[in-house]
């Protein structure tokens, strides 16, 4: 039994769909780089996926190109959200260095 991966699923499944929207066009280090992981853990992710749907689904249209597009863009908002908490944690302790250096000086 191996150890539990730190990456939810939703990340890991985000993560596929993002890549395989690419349609080859991307490297998995670009992409990788994007959601703050290794390329090597990216292209894993796709060789599973890939092994257990049979194949890998490229391009096309339909439904499955519209899951991946879905897929992306929670991934996407993911990144951003957290992005979001690291901006206003920064913005807060630079608040709070600005009031410390404020009483300071009077």
């Amino acid at each position: 039994m191996g150890r539990q991966s730190p990456y939810p699923e939703e990340l890991r499944r985000g993560a596929v769909a993002l890549y395989r929207a690419g349609g080859g066009k991307r490297t998995y280090a670009a992409v990788a780089a994007e959601l703050r992981i290794t390329g090597e853990t990216l292209r894993t992710w796709v060789r599973k996926d890939t092994g257990a749907n049979g194949s890998a689904v490229r391009g096309g249209s339909g439904p499955e190109s519209q899951a991946d597009g879905l897929a992306r863009l929670r991934a996407e908002n993911a990144r951003l959200l957290k992005v979001e908490k690291e901006w206003q944690l920064e913005r807060e302790i630079l608040r709070q260095a600005a009031a410390y250096f404020a009483r300071e000086v009077k």
